[in-house]
């Protein structure tokens, strides 16, 4: 089922746009040093609706410079965590009271569905609270030898934390990185995707309304090439968190190398949905459409690949078919659209590029063209493949869009040898209802994260990250907190301790 209606009866520009977009640097909005600007498509239309400044090395050089003294000699690193609290509280407040109005400007500038944007801003506000929460309430380890030592640690913020963000839920994944990165009394510079500048420029009016002070959050657009680039080699940031594909991670990687930087990469994925004959096939079928669909297929812990028993595959198929055929694709704002528009042309050409292939590797069961009715913009079908042979690239490789790849098996050592045969680990998810098996299959899966019978539901305590190609580091809980603070341990003698003498003095 897809919207019939063109995307120019019913286009839809969110009211107050703003003409362009600034970075944001020691408490002020700044055009690049160089004047240089780079156009933000509509992905609806792919018409520019706004220019951005693009940033430099001496954009970068300026806001890491701003970073620094805000860190050096000003009050947040200073605070105790109580008072940072109470400003990410309102951070937090400030992000509710909006939640609306970011929906819309996300939903726009990056073709999600409004229904799942107003979700995704809703999170960003949750994010804030858990980490304002999580830094008053953390206990930090302390040892004890009785009579002779007690050994505690201290946590100290680090420094300038550099902040590259991916441009799927943008606002969302910018609030998991910049809340324990403020939290923990570091000053930030963020580099946002250049697809999807517009949410990331709310930032700065956010953080000035909630009380944070000016140089401890400061933003710089770009490319990823140039800004992104700057901000990984530069020597007054010791430490990067990184969203985005894994290539990119190779080059961030060696980047940072020189310096030593700290590395916190969330990089692609490529993860398994296996369902096994006992599963519950109406659950089953309902969360691995939300998994791959939603979001437009645009997320790293989408279950793009479904592994399903041979007993059972035929049936699967035939009802996921049917029940991503009436997926509805529509515009972005309209309540109705489960699927919206990909965020740009260049990636809409890649997830077709996809398709494509996919027909020559596979059997076409649902979509694999445009939605009726969509002859422009950046909208896909939703499009499943069976019959996926392993090797297939449609198997193998990060589609990123509303694209699913079905492949039979029969043996529980056959389901996990597929689940592994791929370069990536992030997520897996499992359905069955024989717990042993369960437990079993999914400490066999290489991925950081597995859900059991159930979709990609997060507790905020908990680690994310991926193993192999899918990242390095997890955050997440306490592992945020690691990751954006030094561990110093402290030792103190309670008591006599035998020393050893060197250069002792002749006995007389």
């Amino acid at each position: 089922m897809t919207d019939t209606r063109t995307a120019e009866q019913v286009s839809h520009l969110p009211r107050d746009l703003p003409d362009r977009i600034r970075h944001h640097v020691g408490g002020r909005d700044v055009d690049s040093l160089d004047g240089g600007t780079f156009d933000v498509l509509d992905p609806v239309s792919n018409e520019v609706y706004l220019r951005a400044a693009a940033g430099g090395k001496a954009d970068v050089d300026a806001a890491v410079a701003a970073a620094r003294l805000a860190f050096t000699e000003g009050p947040w690193p200073r605070l105790l965590p109580r008072e940072r609290s109470r400003v990410l509280h309102r951070v937090a407040d400030i992000v509710e009271s909006r939640d609306a109005r970011l929906a819309e400007l996300e939903s726009f500038d990056s073709g999600l569905p409004i229904t799942q944007a107003l979700g995704q801003a809703r999170r960003a506000a949750e994010n804030f609270r858990f980490f304002a929460d999580l830094v008053v309430a953390q206990i930090d380890d302390a040892y004890k030898v009785p009579g002779r030592q007690l050994n505690y640690v201290n946590r100290k913020p680090i420094g300038v934390a550099g902040l590259i963000t991916p441009w799927n839920t943008p606002f969302m994944l910018e609030s998991w990185k910049l809340a324990p990165a403020l939290a923990t009394g570091n000053t930030v510079v963020l580099k946002p995707a250049e697809f999807t500048p517009l949410s990331a420029s709310l930032w700065a009016g956010i953080f000035a309304e909630a009380g944070v002070p000016e140089g401890v959050f400061n933003l710089v657009h770009g490319l990823g090439e140039t800004a992104g680039d700057a901000l990984v080699k530069h020597p007054d940031v010791p430490l990067i968190s990184f969203t985005g594909e894994s290539r990119t991670g190779q080059v961030i990687f060696a980047n940072a190398a020189p310096h030593l930087k700290g590395l916190s990469m969330e990089l692609g994925g490529k993860s398994p949905a296996v369902v096994f004959a006992d599963a519950d096939l109406g659950a089953a079928i309902d969360a691995t459409i939300f998994g791959v669909f939603s979001l437009n297929g645009e997320r790293c812990t989408a279950g793009s690949r479904i592994l399903v028993q041979r007993s059972v595959y035929d049936e699967f198929v035939e009802r996921f078919a049917a029940q991503a055929s009436r997926v509805v694709v529509g515009l972005p704002h309209d309540p109705a659209t489960e699927v919206g528009a990909l965020v740009h042309p260049e990636h809409f050409a890649k997830v077709m590029s996809y398709v494509e292939i996919g027909r020559s590797e596979a059997r076409l069961v649902a979509g694999g063209d445009r939605p009726a009715g969509f002859p422009d913009g950046n909208f896909v079908a939703p499009t499943v493949f069976a019959d996926v042979p392993p090797t297939a690239r449609i198997f193998q490789e990060e589609i990123f869009g509303p694209v699913v790849a079905i492949t039979p098996f029969d043996t529980d050592a056959d389901a996990l040898e597929l689940a592994n045969a791929v370069q990536y680990g992030l997520a897996a998810y499992v359905w069955t209802n024989d717990l042993a098996r369960a437990h079993t299959f999914a400490d066999g899966i290489d991925a950081g994260m597995v859900w059991l019978n159930s979709n990609n539901v997060r507790d905020l305590r908990t680690p994310f990250g991926g193993v192999k190609a899918s990242g390095l580091g997890h955050e997440g809980g306490y592992r945020s907190i690691d990751f954006y603070t030094h561990q110093q341990a402290v030792h103190i003698t309670l008591g006599p301790l035998p020393n050893p003498t060197f250069g002792a003095a002749p006995a007389s």
